[in-house]
């Protein structure tokens, strides 16, 4: 506690400054109290989210490898490695597996890095803010012992010149006494003729008088002396002054600081190479999490239904290849002739073909084009781009605003079953088209 006296002679000024250096230390401790709550909090979240980590990762592994079992099961699968005839959309499938490994492995390695290295970083810093706060109050405790010395030293020297002053107002009150006697005494002697004072009274009047010279000699030796000591005094008790105002003032406006200074050595550093640690794992998640996509994106851009169709086709060459063509089978020796009136037949024959040919012809081109057109429409249908969803991540939004949005956009119920319908009402009249043109070839042969 500092110098009491002092403080209780001082009033409220120094009662403030003494609850000051008390709440100082309170202050301080709180501080370091939060900052370990604090760095606690952080750890059970990233405990936590360890945990998740982890058991999403399991999960990821789990779906990864039950649908890996599947396919190295199937026969596709081991026609697809021995021929190395991977289809595009069957290569986008592995695709999407593999990535699903990857962000397993990487969301075990941020269970690792949390666990490892985040929570390890938060122990530490916790442990440093406590033996820091330690380090920080014993230099206050004893900043406020030499504050405690200096204050008291003033209260000293300010006792030692208020006794002095006192002293030497007692003496300058004695002196002015005597002063008085000494003019009472002048004063009745002046009203009295020496000459009419009978003889023997005589040497009693100059003894009288020397005794007053010799008190007043005395009593203004006595208040030189005193003033002399109250000047000396209250000369050390304004230098000392001067010196303890400068001590506080050094203490509040420099000496708090350091030790604040002390308290919070590494904190702010430390913390930020832990949530940096924290960000460099999410950006490299997500770095990762982009590379596998990347890889993914462009599988999706080569998907080619005419490269599929040829592989399947090779594949089951056998079963795709054409037969070899009907050979002509003569009966019995019979041979093939032209004579007249068959060779005449023949060739009206083939002049109408030829007509019946060139009219197929132009009707097919007609379907052919309806065809195409129909087909174009379907492509139009089957291409839309309706695959952002760039708008359901919006965060600045509100929850209500983006479940409008959502039911507003293209995969709304509404707007699915008008798009299914159509597509599906494309899609018969271009089988039927088809239909007709494929059978025509054969009827027309």
């Amino acid at each position: 506690v500092l110098g009491e006296h002092i403080f209780n002679k001082d009033g409220k000024h120094g009662y403030e400054i003494r609850n000051q250096l008390v709440e100082q230390f309170k202050c301080l401790e709180q501080q370091s109290e939060s900052r370990i709550q604090l760095l606690q909090d952080l750890q059970d979240f990233f405990r936590r989210k360890a945990e998740i980590q982890l058991e999403y990762s399991r999960s990821l592994e789990k779906l990864a490898e039950r649908f890996s079992n599947k396919i190295r099961s199937s026969r596709e699968h081991h026609q697809f490695k021995k021929d190395q005839h991977l289809l595009s959309s069957v290569n986008c499938w592995y695709l999407v597996l593999n990535q699903t490994r990857r962000e397993s492995r990487d969301h075990a390695t941020l269970n690792d890095i949390y666990t490892n290295n985040v929570i390890v970083r938060l122990a530490q810093i916790s442990e440093d803010v406590i033996r820091l706060f330690k380090k920080s109050k014993d230099i206050g405790i004893q900043m406020h012992e030499e504050l405690v010395k200096v204050t008291n030293e003033l209260y000293t020297v300010m006792k030692t010149y208020h006794m002095y002053h006192t002293e030497s107002i007692s003496a300058e009150s004695k002196l002015k006494d005597a002063e008085k006697q000494e003019e009472k005494q002048f004063s009745k002697s002046g009203d009295l003729n020496v000459n009419l004072l009978r003889h023997e009274d005589r040497p009693q009047r100059r003894s009288s008088v020397r005794k007053m010279e010799k008190m007043k000699e005395k009593r203004q030796a006595k208040y030189s002396e005193n003033k002399l000591k109250c000047t000396k005094a209250r000369n050390d008790y304004l230098l000392n002054l001067a010196a303890t105002n400068a001590v506080v003032a050094k203490y509040y406006i420099h000496d708090v600081s350091d030790m604040i200074d002390c308290c919070d050595l590494g904190y702010h550093a430390s913390l930020a190479r832990t949530f940096r640690t924290y960000l460099s794992a999410e950006y490299n998640l997500e770095t990762s999490r982009h590379e596998g996509l990347d890889i993914m994106e462009n599988a999706v851009d080569n998907l080619d239904s005419r490269s599929d169709k040829h592989k399947i086709m090779d594949m089951h060459n056998q079963v795709f290849c054409p037969p070899m063509c009907f050979e002509y089978l003569p009966h019995m020796g019979d041979e093939v002739s032209a004579q007249q009136p068959v060779q005449t037949e023949l060739l009206m024959r083939y002049h109408q073909l030829q007509s019946r040919l060139a009219t197929l012809k132009i009707e097919n081109e007609e379907v052919r084009k309806t065809l195409d057109a129909t087909m174009q429409m379907l492509q139009d249908m089957l291409t839309v781009e309706d695959f952002d969803v760039s708008d359901a991540f919006q965060h600045s939004r509100s929850t209500e605003s983006i479940k409008s949005v959502a039911s507003e956009t293209y995969m709304s119920k509404l707007n699915v079953a008008k798009r299914r319908a159509n597509q599906q009402e494309t899609e018969v009249f271009y089988f039927t088209v088809s239909t007709c043109f494929l059978l025509d070839r054969y009827h027309n042969q």
